[in-house]
């Protein structure tokens, strides 16, 4: 392998294979967090695990199942921070070195507490892997296909997640605690191929020139999108968009919480909500628990495990179309349509369960299927790729970190708590998880804007949240001509001036009634050109 000490082409790829090869590779961070959603679903119900673990209660399963979410939340509360100062590409390295330390410890434990306490660790790697991959892969991606490169990193955490269920199968032929162990040592495997990659991969362009490195970053935009050349139109336009952009930000003073809740809280309020309802609408009621939704249908022992692995492979598949829908129909169709067929679904599979009668374990499967595959199509997808798409340079890694965090707490919430509501209300579960997917409707429809095709430094034209500095001419002139002493890359002799900030295009609402004027009025407006004209725009001799 060749490549500098940030990356350049690996074996001599450029362009689009550069940038597919390490979409894809980088996807192994998300296929870890996949697997282990899989591989617990299925152990779980072992008759080996369970006589190791001397018959777990309902309550022991959902803690030794949600507890990685602890660790994976405070993970992702810290690595923002971590990826703007070490960069993405460290931290992937780190994450995958620790989730094999916690995969080791599953796999070699000798009792509840040494496999609770590997969960921890691997959920340490998984909240910092699951925080870092999207920024990083947003970050690498150009805006007409980021949609699709996104698209394909959630299909890695499916198959990673189909993966396991089948492996899972495989297994409960064999007798003996291996059953249950050789499932969990194979999670070891990936980690340690997606450490080892790491070291090859690029850094993001964009963390190198936020952090002055500007020269390997003009080398590794010129891999991606140049063709290799330095001297390349399309990559040197990009290093001058993006560099003027750190200009900007840098302007803006300090990239704090405090300071990106009052400036940025939309945006953060968004991503945390796509989050948060991804969970909230049930996925993981399935992902977590299918045997024991099919259990609780009819299903009995492999024949749980068995369906749930079709289910699987129902579920990869559904994954593909958002590939070539997301950048054409957009963000917001994807996840309305989504809302609708699922809460219809889980309906659906609480009213079988309900009337108990000869065709239920039949008709679960297949509204189980549905909706499994409509959550793969939209739901689960569109809240990795939205957070760090919608967040500036400067606070992309943090932005990132609350809505992950918020993911990995109600991951917990719902893992924790699955398990006991199955025994408590029964059939009447589906229904709570079907609400949430009527009321996340209602969220998208009048909330969340349309982001497809919008290069990631133009997304303030959208919110309208950003008071952009003046960029000196000096300045300007110094990003848009390049350099005359033979460098291939732009001078960035710019220095960071003090002049005086000008205010931006913003939107705000004229307000509304109803449901509708509430939730705007809680999240912020939306810009004018979401909302068919119920906004108008300020001018800069308005009273913002």
């Amino acid at each position: 392998m060749s490549g500098g000490r940030n990356g350049s082409s690996i074996h001599g790829l450029t362009g689009k294979p550069l940038l597919y090869f390490t979409s894809i590779f980088v996807s192994l961070g998300v296929f870890l967090f996949g697997y282990d959603q899989g591989v617990m679903s299925g152990i779980i119900t072992g008759p080996y695990f369970k006589d190791y673990f001397n018959q777990p209660t309902r309550a022991e399963i959902g803690t030794m199942v949600a507890i990685l979410e602890v660790g994976a939340f405070f993970s992702s509360l810290i690595v923002g921070r971590l990826g703007d100062v070490y960069g993405r590409r460290r931290v992937i390295l780190w994450g995958a070195v620790i989730f094999v330390t916690g995969g080791a410890f599953q796999t070699l434990c000798n009792g509840m507490g040494m496999l609770v306490l590997g969960r921890i660790i691997a959920g340490v790697g998984v909240g910092a892997l699951s925080t870092i991959v999207p920024v990083y892969q947003s970050e690498i991606s150009p805006s007409h296909n980021r949609g699709q490169l996104a698209c394909i990193e959630f299909t890695g955490n499916i198959i990673g997640y189909a993966s396991s269920v089948w492996v899972d199968y495989g297994c409960t032929y064999i007798e003996g605690n291996m059953s249950w162990r050789l499932p969990l040592s194979m999670q070891c495997i990936m980690g340690a191929l997606l450490a080892i990659g790491s070291l090859i991969i690029c850094e993001s362009p964009r963390w190198l020139l936020d952090n002055d490195h500007d020269e390997e970053g003009m080398v590794v935009l010129a891999n991606l999108y140049g063709g290799g050349d330095v001297h390349n139109e399309h990559a040197r336009n990009e290093f001058r968009e993006i560099k003027e952009n750190v200009i900007i930000t840098r302007q803006e003073g300090e990239r704090s919480y405090s300071e990106m809740w009052s400036r940025y809280r939309k945006r953060l309020l968004i991503a945390m909500s796509s989050q948060a309802f991804a969970q909230l609408n049930g996925i993981n009621v399935i992902s977590y628990y299918a045997p024991l939704v099919f259990e609780q249908a009819g299903w009995v022992g492999r024949d749980a495990i068995l369906m749930t692995g079709i289910n699987g492979i129902v579920y990869v598949l559904s994954t593909i179309p958002p590939w070539y829908l997301m950048d054409k129909w957009g963000r917001r169709p994807i996840l309305l349509s989504g809302a609708i067929v699922m809460c219809l679904s889980l309906s659906a599979i609480s009213y079988f369960i309900y009337i108990d009668v000869h065709y239920t374990p039949r008709m679960v499967v297949i509204f189980v299927i549905i909706y499994n595959a409509f959550f793969g199509y939209s739901w689960g997808p569109v809240p990795w790729l939205y957070p760090p798409e919608i967040m500036p340079l400067s606070i992309r890694a943090k932005g990132a970190s609350l809505s992950t965090a918020t993911n990995w707490a109600f991951n917990w919430l719902v893992g924790e708590m699955t398990p006991v509501l199955q025994d408590w209300i029964k059939w009447r579960l589906y229904l709570v998880h079907a609400f949430f997917c009527a009321v996340s409707f209602v969220l998208v429809w009048f909330v969340y804007p349309e982001t497809k095709g919008v290069a990631l430094e133009d997304m303030d034209q959208i919110f309208g949240d950003q008071t952009v500095v003046a960029t000196p001419a000096t300045a300007r002139d110094s990003l848009l001509h390049p350099s005359r002493t033979g460098s291939p890359v732009p001078s960035l002799d710019i220095g960071r001036s003090d002049a005086k900030r000008t205010p931006s295009p913003v939107y705000r609402s004229r307000g509304g009634s109803g449901i509708g004027g509430w939730i705007k009025g809680v999240f912020g407006g939306k810009s004018e050109n979401e909302t068919g004209g119920n906004y108008r725009r300020l001018d800069e001799g308005d009273d913002v």
